[in-house]
């Protein structure tokens, strides 16, 4: 176990931690003042005790539960990148290989900070799945066959993952009410998950993969033949009313259909996302 890379992982996600406990230095000299006295055994169980007096909470189940769903997505976009960059020509060179390199570690530091938090909350992470990124359950020939020959092909399913991984953690945002730290750190992934999407989309505008915005318009997932295969990533974003209220041209303003749409993401429910991504899952 290897502990300064622990908590380089934590404070990447949390960087306010060490504010909750004495400070990087003291944390890392504690454990090497101690360090003889720690066995192997003992370590995880003293590094829970930092968590505990961080967070100050116990996760229940259900908390556990967000996270471990959580980790799952993030294995699904971390293998994809991940296969994407090692496919030799698939990526152009420069700023679009930077760009989903950058994604690719990005989503692995999300697997590694998840998997080390359930740990040291007690629980355990759920293993990862064999994918089939084609989309067909294990088959290798799915409707997206040419997702690491093709890069028009590559970032639209990019896409798609993305725009379902911010409105997967949306979704579970409500689980997590009561947790603060919990929550927050959850939140902080979603964010960045949303700059993930943004930038696909751009990389597709850019390349005239399709004529999207950085954002989500209506219900289309604007990926043109492909639409029906992933229309269920996009069902319910064309909502318009928030708060019980129609935002469409709300007070007067001449605010559009589009753009009443395209202010939220929708939350999708577990059963909704794993349905969506069961098709890349063996």
């Amino acid at each position: 176990m290897n502990f300064l890379q622990i908590l380089n992982q934590v404070e990447e996600q949390e960087p306010e931690i060490f504010d909750r406990l004495d400070s990087r230095r003291k944390v890392i000299g504690n454990f090497v003042n101690f360090g003889k006295k720690l066995t192997l055994i003992s370590l995880p169980f003293a590094i829970s005790g930092m968590f505990q007096k961080a967070y100050g909470q116990n996760p229940g189940p259900a908390v556990l539960d967000v996270f471990n769903f959580a980790l799952t997505l993030e294995y699904l976009e971390y293998r994809f990148y991940q296969q994407g960059v090692n496919a030799s020509g698939l990526i152009p060179t420069g700023a679009p290989l930077t760009a989903i390199t950058s994604i690719r570690d990005n989503e692995l530091s999300h697997v590694n900070f998840l998997k080390t938090t359930i740990t040291q909350l007690g629980g355990t992470p759920v293993p990862e799945p064999t994918f089939d990124f084609t989309g067909g359950n294990g088959t290798g020939n799915g409707p997206f066959s040419a997702v690491f020959s093709d890069y028009a092909t590559f970032l639209a399913v990019a896409q798609v993952f993305e725009d379902t991984g911010v409105r997967a953690y949306k979704g579970q945002a409500g689980n997590l009410i009561g947790t603060n730290d919990l929550l927050e750190a959850a939140l902080n992934i979603h964010s960045v998950e949303a700059r993930h999407a943004s930038h696909i989309r751009q990389m597709r505008k850019f390349n005239n993969f399709g004529d999207v915005k950085p954002w989500i318009t209506g219900n289309d997932p604007g990926v043109g033949a492909a639409n029906a295969l992933v229309q269920a990533s996009y069902n319910g974003e064309d909502n318009t009313v928030q708060a019980t209220v129609n935002i469409v041209n709300i007070g007067g303003q001449s605010i559009s259909f589009n753009a009443a749409s395209e202010s939220f993401d929708e939350p999708l429910s577990k059963t909704e996302v794993l349905a969506i991504v069961d098709p890349f899952i063996v």
